[in-house]
């Protein structure tokens, strides 16, 4: 027996208290304000690949760029606590402020791309990057007042901020039940599953059979009178939109919004999660994005303790995690461009 095979066998053979199931789920679902860095999110995550699917289908392939719509969702949220609104409310208003300034950067990001035809991948990773980077140094000059995101002394915002006082757990909390000992977030799955049925609906709409249709063809499109540019701006625009909203359901769930760099790997992340559930970097379904997501995050939750068990008292987990996710995208890629090359 070698050695990754003795630290699995002492986690299983775990007692009860230590490696309890329930335990586990409820880490996934917890009420806490902090989690480890291990319980990563199941179902508000879902959100954020799932803005991965219009992106692939209008023909861009993987929107690396996720970090524009996610910080078009961070903006609303600290607007909804610069106003003081709480509740659904203050949700509502965050999420209605991070679709109005998403569309706007989609539609100017959806127009880059369409100048820079066939290098999409590479162009959505180094502006994704450079927008992080950007909003480091407005997060320290932003007129925000409010002594929540504000530091103590000096100027700038708070890497974390607390949704204490606003909209933390509104989804979770409502109708929410337990059944042995793990606490279901019923308003929760109502949003993912809203949200699930609304893109399924758009591409099975006029617009949406055309965008599919210009992301698989584009000269086939183009002929039958599809404007292939505007397609793929819709697509753009509703991939970074989709992150607006996933990103402030995350903050929700969690308790608190990180800015600065935390942005930055989201879309590496959920382009991981929706390449291991069955999609390619042209094709993808809704069924590929909610198994994907179980799947990615089943890998992660079930694979740290191993890791740890491993190797105490380090940083393997993390290593872990960055390898698994970019090992994914490295993996579809290779597969995506051996077929081309076919």
């Amino acid at each position: 027996m070698n050695k990754f095979q003795e630290a699995f066998a002492r986690l299983c053979l775990k007692p009860k208290a230590e490696c309890d199931l329930p335990g586990r789920l409820r880490m996934k679902f917890s009420k806490y304000d902090m989690l480890p860095k291990e319980a990563l999110p199941y179902l508000h995550y879902v959100r954020d690949v799932l803005a991965m699917l219009p992106g692939i289908q209008c023909g861009i392939s993987l929107n690396l760029g996720l970090p524009i719509g996610i910080i078009g969702g961070l903006i609303g949220g600290l607007l909804c606590i610069e106003f003081g609104m709480s509740g659904f409310t203050g949700l509502f208003f965050a999420i209605a402020v991070g679709l109005v300034i998403a569309a706007a950067t989609g539609w100017l990001y959806g127009l880059l791309l369409n100048r820079l035809k066939g290098s999409e991948m590479s162009v959505t990773t180094y502006v994704g990057f450079s927008v992080v980077s950007l909003m480091c140094i407005a997060w320290l000059v932003l007129p925000f007042k409010s002594p929540i995101m504000k530091w103590p002394l000096g100027n700038g915002l708070r890497t974390t901020i607390g949704l204490q006082t606003s909209y933390r757990h509104v989804l979770n909390d409502f109708l929410s039940f337990e059944i042995f000992g793990v606490t279901i977030p019923t308003g929760l799955l109502l949003f993912f599953a809203a949200c699930c049925l609304t893109v399924w609906l758009f591409m099975r709409s006029k617009t949406g059979i055309a965008m599919s249709a210009a992301g698989a063809n584009p000269r086939f499109a183009a002929a039958t009178g599809i404007n292939v540019d505007r397609m793929r701006i819709i697509g753009t625009m509703l991939s970074t939109m989709l992150a607006a909203v996933g990103i402030i359901v995350y903050g929700q769930s969690y308790g608190f919004m990180q800015l600065y760099q935390a942005p930055r790997q989201m879309g590496f992340l959920a382009a991981s999660a929706i390449l291991i559930g069955g999609a390619t970097t042209s094709r993808a379904k809704i069924s590929n994005v909610v198994i994907g997501t179980f799947l990615f995050q089943g890998v992660l939750t079930l694979g740290m303790p191993v890791a740890n068990a491993l190797v105490p008292q380090s940083t393997i987990s993390e290593t872990l995690r960055i390898l698994i996710s970019n090992g994914i995208i490295l993996y579809a890629l290779t597969k995506s461009g051996g077929a081309n090359r076919g």
